[in-house]
């Protein structure tokens, strides 16, 4: 395989997977260990992937800061936040992904008794003084931009987590049904996440059918119930409920 055609394939590879180790890369690719290093190496260089310890991730475009975020398309991350709360009950277990509509729903659990896992600092920052809630906040290595934890450290906590119900968030949905993530890095943290729950639920704005991403997390097949918006695309709906996934509009 040529230099520059294994380097395409390198950056598929990893923009659909997340994290590779470079053993791992190598087998993909048919390679030996060490031109896996040289291809990571000259592509770290280029400012296409980012080095990890043991092996690499991709690099996407510049991500917006959480904050401008937050404020945008807010109505209706309110409206699903407020119908993904009423599925919260008393006494559970509940697993907060990143992001912005994850956080509008730490809002609404205010005064509640349950135990909050997370590892998004904003959905810490927003709990951490009610005294109704025992947090569990996830290790791993902080992404100030996006107010998140990544990483080994914090897919080895979510190993020993057995949630009530998953929230999870997405930057896409596909027609097909597919979850998409723009953040390469977050990816292997979500699927960690769909591994440690009874419940999955995913929050997803009408604006984020198809939304961006190209990194896939999951498809209709790991979810359980879908919270969104009224104006969501029906096709894309019908997708869901024909695979058995409850969707909840509001």
């Amino acid at each position: 395989m040529l230099r520059e055609t294994r380097h395409e394939a390198l950056l598929r590879i990893l923009r659909a997977e997340g994290v590779l180790p470079i053993r791992e890369v190598a087998r993909r690719l048919e390679i030996s260990e060490a031109t896996a290093r040289r291809d990571l190496t000259d592509l770290s260089e280029a400012g296409l992937l980012t080095r990890v310890y043991g092996g690499a991730v991709a690099r996407g475009p510049a991500e917006r800061p959480f904050a401008e975020e937050e404020v945008e398309d807010r109505a209706a991350r309110e409206a699903v936040a407020r119908r993904a709360a009423a599925l919260v009950r008393d006494g559970e277990t509940v697993l907060l992904d990143i992001g912005t509509t994850t956080l509008q729903l730490a809002r609404l659990l205010h005064g509640r008794e349950l135990t909050v896992v997370t590892s998004n600092l904003a959905v810490y920052e927003e709990l951490r003084d009610d005294t109704g809630i025992t947090m569990v906040l996830l290790g791993g290595q902080v992404r100030p931009n996006y107010r998140s934890l990544v990483g080994y450290l914090t897919q080895s906590a979510l190993a020993q987590i057995q949630a009530d119900r998953l929230f999870l968030g997405a930057s896409g949905v596909l027609p097909g049904g597919q979850v998409l993530d723009t953040t390469d890095v977050e990816v292997p943290v979500k699927r960690a996440m769909l591994s440690a729950a009874r419940q999955v639920v995913l929050l997803a704005t009408a604006k984020k059918f198809p939304g961006t991403g190209n990194a896939r997390v999951c498809g209709t097949g790991e979810l359980d119930v879908l919270v969104t918006n009224e104006a969501s695309d029906p096709a894309t709906l019908a997708v869901f409920r024909e695979a058995g996934v409850e969707v909840v509009q509001g």
